[in-house]
């Protein structure tokens, strides 16, 4: 039975991933008028503050963040994060009504096996029960192995030239830093709503989900500049809904649903990746946040992925 609160959850994050979208597409056109990187470099930040546009994606990020951490308040991790993986059809509506561009056939099946396969997967699967906090010792292994596989993506990423796997590692990292940092806000919402403001700001699960979820943010405009579309998104979108499930499961200890429900579960999983990595390669799509390439006559992107 769906309770109320679960309800609440989902639109929540709904709302969340609606203004991640948004942000998104802002975002991304910021960075693509700042004189690209190979590095990571403190200077890109000094650029987009001077970029009125990005001050509009910082607000959608803003607006996300702070429903998301109302989704996750009333609702479990595992079920959460994966809604967020609708950021992507979102994006292309948002962009295409935002910027005009035209959405193709191709594309809007592409977004109708999002949303079939997310709701398939998360109805086969359910995931119930789980702790409210997760004990302090346990975060230690979480923790060591999400920052461990994290930092080894961005070295990777940093060492290859512009293109798709730069693009892919960077935003896998990135993807990486979302979900712990979706980890730590529920702990956090947990402690405010239990023990007050006081405990909230004294907690240093607080000072953590900010410092993790800004570097995430920084390191996400660094993908974004590192390559092509196809190699950022899907990696970022999956990789977010991926290690948030694993997550909680293991530190939160909720429970999917097993046996024959898993047979629906890959089933939805497979047209899920369908529509991703499909619409990730639509024309259309990287029109709506790639759209300043051609107007701004390259300014921003890596030499390696011009003409």
């Amino acid at each position: 039975m769906v309770t109320m609160t679960v309800v609440l959850s989902i639109v929540f994050a709904l709302l969340a991933a609606g203004s991640n979208a948004l942000g998104t597409v802002l975002q991304r056109r910021a960075a693509l008028t700042v004189p690209a990187s190979r590095s990571l470099r403190l200077g890109l930040i000094r650029d987009l503050l001077h970029t009125p546009v990005w001050f509009g994606g910082m607000l959608g990020v803003v607006f996300a963040a702070l429903f998301q951490a109302l989704a996750l308040a009333t609702g479990s991790l595992a079920t959460v994060q994966p809604i967020f993986i609708l950021e992507l059809p979102l994006a292309l509506v948002i962009g295409g009504m935002v910027f005009r561009v035209g959405v193709s056939r191709k594309a809007w099946i592409c977004v109708a096996c999002i949303v079939g396969g997310l709701a398939l997967v998360l109805f086969s699967l359910a995931p119930t029960g789980g702790r409210d906090q997760v004990p302090g010792i346990w975060w230690l292994p979480g923790l060591t192995v999400t920052g461990g596989i994290g930092a080894a993506l961005v070295l990777a990423g940093l060492r290859r030239p512009a293109g798709l796997l730069r693009a892919a590692s960077l935003a896998a990292a990135a993807a990486i830093g979302n979900a712990v940092t979706a980890a730590l806000v529920k702990s956090a919402m947990n402690i405010l709503s239990d023990q007050g403001a006081v405990a909230f700001f004294a907690a240093w699960q607080t000072y953590s989900f900010a410092a993790v979820g800004a570097f995430s943010l920084f390191l996400l405009g660094v993908a974004m500049q590192g390559g092509p579309l196809i190699g950022s998104q899907p990696a970022l979108t999956l990789g977010d809904a991926t290690v948030s499930f694993c997550l909680g499961v293991t530190l939160y200890g909720e429970q999917p649903r097993a046996g024959f429900w898993l047979v629906p579960a890959l089933l939805g999983l497979s047209v899920l990746l369908y529509g991703i990595f499909g619409l990730s390669h639509t024309r259309c799509l990287a029109q709506c946040v790639d759209r300043s390439r051609d107007e701004l006559g390259g300014v921003g992107e890596p030499a390696a992925a011009r003409g």
